[in-house]
């Protein structure tokens, strides 16, 4: 199965933020350094009100909207509005940019949303690995390399298929956040670059494999 293959000039992506924001705020420097030129980021949807992210919506010009869990008595009503907003921006795409609640992904959306998580799938991920949980479970399972994954996102936890990953070396003397910071990096390359052969039209879904299309 295909991926939605958009016009090259109109992936339009909602990002979604709990947080700080780093992982937007890369995006938008990508975009800004003349990178990402088929994306654009017309929506920031934070599920806190506080999320000190929400400041970068007025650097792309984005809408910026709260929708908070607490206001909506299950997570399909909860998601509901998420979409209703996507929707009226006339976003084709979602991002999850450190979104730390459940959205549910609707037969629409398949293969239209994607996340990114900072461990190499199918390791130390799934319910309950998320921040420095997941740094200082690889550093105590003595794995030698660590990394992160862009997915899309499915109904189960860090389970849709793979789009790409990065590696970083696990030193002896790493903590969990030095291990953090180091993958971080690769994150910051990662997600930019999956965005762009998405727009690009370069991504193929079959089952649970994605294949990267070369280009013509």
């Amino acid at each position: 199965m295909n991926t939605d293959k958009q016009d090259a000039n109109s992936l339009r992506c909602a990002v979604l933020i709990s947080g700080a924001g780093r992982t937007l705020k890369n995006l938008l420097d990508y975009k800004s350094a003349g990178r990402l030129t088929n994306v654009c980021f017309p929506l920031v949807v934070s599920s806190s009100s506080t999320a000190a992210g929400l400041q970068y919506a007025s650097l792309c010009n984005a809408s910026a909207c709260v929708v908070e869990r607490k206001e909506y008595d299950s997570d399909d009503a909860f998601s509901g509005a998420i979409y209703k907003l996507v929707e009226q921006s006339q976003c084709n795409f979602i991002v999850m940019a450190g979104f730390m609640r459940k959205l549910i992904i609707r037969p629409e959306w398949e293969n239209r949303v994607v996340n990114i998580h900072p461990s190499l799938i199918p390791s130390f991920c799934g319910p309950g690995f998320y921040g420095k949980k997941v740094h200082q479970a690889a550093i105590d399972h003595g794995v030698k390399v660590s990394g992160c994954t862009v997915h899309f996102v499915t109904n189960q936890v860090d389970d849709g298929p793979i789009i790409l990953q990065k590696t970083v070396p696990v030193h002896s003397d790493d903590d969990a956040d030095s291990l953090a910071a180091r993958v971080l990096e690769v994150e910051f390359q990662a997600l930019p670059e999956a965005l762009e052969l998405i727009a690009d039209g370069r991504v193929t879904v079959d089952g649970r494999k994605t294949i990267i299309n070369t280009v013509n």
